[in-house]
C-alpha cells in the first residue's frame, strides 16, 4: 500500500527522492540541508520522501516537515526495501531531472552541481562515483573499500560495463529515462515482496544495466562521500545478496526480461 501527500502542481526542474527506513533522528537535518540548498537555486524543485515502512517515527517526522514546506511530498510504503522505495519515488517525481540520494546525505547535496551539467551534453543518466580523480572517500574502513572493488569487478564482468562504482547512492536521471528504466525493474519492481529488517540490495546494478542495454548515455562523476557510522550494511549478508542480485540480472537478461517491447 502506498499513501502519498501531493506536492504542488507546477512542474519543477529538479526532483530529489529520499528513501528512508528508520531515519527519524537523521531525517530532519537531511531535509533542512536539502531545503537550504534548493532555496538558493534559481530553478523550481521538489523533495519526495519515501518512507520504507519504518517502525519508528520517520513518516511522521517527514510529514511534520512537509507542513512547513509545500515543495515536499511524503509517500508511505509497505516495507519492501530501498530498491522498491527508490522506484516509488522516482516514478512519482515530476522534475525534468530526478535525483535519488541516501537519507544520511553521505554525498552532500551540493555535489548535484557536478552532475547537472552533463545532462546538457546529452547524457541520460549521471551518477556520483567514489572512484576516479577528484573523488573523496572520507573515513571509510579499508576492508569496505576492498569489498567494494571486488564486487565491482564482478559487476563489470557480468553486467554493467565500464562503470567503476555502481553502488554510490547519488544518481540522477533525465525524466524520460527515469520512467523507462524504473518501470522495467524486475528484482525490486512492482511485485517486490514485503520484508523484515534492513536490506541492502543490488538494485543499482539492475537500473544501470537496463540503461546501458537501452543505449542511454551514462556519465560517472567523482564526488565526495563520507562513510556513515550508522550504516545499515551487513558486510557478509549484504555482499551475498548483492552478488545474488547481479546473477539474477544476468539471468533475467538471458531470458529477455529487459528487452524493450515493440
Amino acid at each position: 500500500m502506498e499513501i502519498i501527500i501531493s506536492a504542488p502542481i507546477s512542474r519543477p526542474f529538479l526532483s530529489i527522492v529520499v528513501p528512508a527506513y528508520n531515519e527519524e533522528r537523521r531525517l530532519p537535518d537531511t531535509l533542512n540541508q536539502i531545503t537550504d540548498y534548493l532555496t538558493r537555486q534559481n530553478y523550481a524543485s521538489e523533495i519526495i520522501v519515501v518512507d520504507d515502512g519504518s517502525v519508528d517515527r520517520t513518516a511522521e517526522v517527514a510529514e511534520s516537515f512537509r507542513a512547513a514546506h509545500p515543495n515536499v511530498a511524503v509517500i508511505r510504503n509497505d516495507h519492501r526495501g530501498k530498491g522498491y522505495a527508490v522506484r516509488t519515488g522516482m516514478l512519482r517525481a515530476r522534475g525534468h531531472i530526478v535525483l535519488f540520494s541516501d537519507a544520511d546525505l553521505s554525498t552532500p547535496i551540493e555535489e548535484i552541481e557536478r552532475l547537472l551539467p552533463w545532462f546538457e551534453r546529452g547524457y541520460g543518466i549521471v551518477i556520483g562515483s567514489r572512484e576516479g580523480a577528484g573523488a573523496k572517500r572520507i573515513k571509510e574502513p579499508f576492508y569496505r573499500h576492498w569489498m567494494g572493488r571486488i564486487f565491482n569487478f564482478i559487476v563489470r564482468a557480468l553486467t554493467v560495463r565500464d562503470i567503476q562504482d555502481t553502488q554510490c547512492g547519488f544518481k540522477a536521471f533525465r525524466d524520460d529515462v527515469t520512467r523507462d528504466v524504473f518501470n522495467r525493474m524486475k528484482l525490486y519492481g512492482a511485485n517486490a515482496k514485503k520484508i523484515t529488517g534492513a536490506m541492502v540490495t543490488g538494485f543499482d546494478v539492475e537500473v544501470l544495466f537496463i540503461g546501458q542495454k537501452s543505449g542511454v548515455k551514462i556519465k560517472e562523476v567523482p564526488v565526495e562521500w563520507r562513510y556513515g557510522t550508522e550504516t545499515k550494511v551487513n558486510p557478509l549478508r549484504d555482499s551475498w545478496r548483492n552478488l545474488r542480485d547481479v546473477l539474477r540480472v544476468r539471468l533475467n537478461d538471458w531470458r529477455g526480461a529487459y528487452d524493450q517491447k515493440k
